[in-house]
């Protein structure tokens, strides 16, 4: 498995490229001539033969006058590892009796550095080169032996939540349900629970995305009284369950949880996230209680905590795809 990720590709990338070229009224040779790009090559890059890199895509949109739609799909990322790292993943995934705490150690690195391109690329651009390296993971675990093997399956179980979150972020919902159960099996497998609610709470986004309140709180509230549950994320969770509890109506039940989740940021303090909950702060929680607010018809207090909350997010977080849906929320509080 090579973790070197030269560029990160929308796979609409193609369809978009060939749609414009013939918008402009442009043939492939015509094309060819303006960008100074070989024919056969931009044939490859419209039928997904051949992947452009970041400067090719910007030069394309320019030349196609594509005002960065094209530009857009293409994201340029620095390698996670060296030469030398991959050569000892290559190593170990052949003998994976040879696992060491060094290879659990890379990773879980290029696992995280995955989790942050979340944030600045599309889910579904994501996929087309997340799913292949978690399916290297995942046999790797399974063939595991030896005394890191507990460390793998944890990276493992990990991995498998976060394809099961890029599905229910591109809106591929029945993958994503199919892949976060097998992400359950797994954090129960190495018996961690913060794994374990994360899995629950992504199940919950998905069954908000569907608009079923009652699938919003069965998960939610699965995910707040899973053992081991760190504090910030059951303060989310508790938000994110009384807002399908104000969507159904029960403003007794959703204000309780609220009072928790309010009960529980007081206790918080300034107790960090877990590592594969790195985004979990008490002020983007702000964001979920402004979701419950909205659904209790209060307006005033839901732009406040939506305002907050995304006015909080670091730089490399404010355009993530996952922000929309907040974003959404707060035009329709401060109308």
């Amino acid at each position: 498995m090579s973790a070197r990720v030269r560029a990160v590709v929308d796979p609409r990338f193609s369809a978009e490229l060939a749609r414009l070229r013939r918008e402009r009224g442009m043939s492939l040779r015509g094309l060819a001539r303006d960008v100074f790009y070989g024919k056969s090559y931009l044939h490859d890059l419209e039928t997904g033969r051949a992947q452009p890199t970041g400067d090719v895509a910007r030069h394309l949109d320019d030349a196609l006058r594509a005002g960065g739609t094209l530009a857009a799909m293409v994201v340029d990322t620095p390698a996670v590892t060296t030469r030398d790292d991959d050569q000892r993943l290559a190593y170990v995934i052949s003998r994976p009796t040879r696992l060491d705490a060094s290879a659990v150690r890379l990773l879980a690195d290029v696992l995280a550095h995955q989790r942050r391109l979340d944030d600045a690329v599309a889910a579904s651009a994501m996929l087309s080169w997340a799913v292949p390296q978690w399916r290297t993971v995942q046999d790797l675990a399974v063939r595991a032996r030896g005394p890191h093997a507990s460390g793998l399956h944890a990276v493992a179980a990990e991995w498998t939540q976060f394809v099961g979150w890029l599905h229910a972020e591109a809106r591929n919902d029945a993958e994503a349900v199919r892949v976060l159960v097998e992400a359950g099996e797994q954090a129960d497998a190495a018996d961690s629970g913060p794994l374990a609610a994360q899995v629950e709470n992504f199940r919950g986004y998905v069954e908000r995305q569907r608009g079923n309140p009652r699938g919003i709180v069965r998960h939610f509230l699965a995910a707040f009284h899973t053992p081991g549950s760190s504090v910030l994320q059951r303060i989310g969770d508790a938000a994110q369950a009384a807002h399908g509890y104000a969507l159904l109506g029960d403003r007794v039940a959703a204000d309780r949880l609220l009072g928790e989740a309010s009960d529980l940021t007081t206790a918080a303090g300034s107790v960090p996230p877990p590592s594969h909950a790195y985004w979990l702060t008490p002020t983007f929680c702000r964001m979920n209680l402004g979701l419950a607010y909205l659904a209790l018809g209060d307006e005033t207090a839901a732009a406040d905590s939506l305002r907050a909350g995304l006015d909080s997010l670091p730089a490399d977080q404010q355009d993530a795809e996952w922000t929309r849906e907040y974003r959404r929320a707060l035009v329709v509080a401060a109308d």
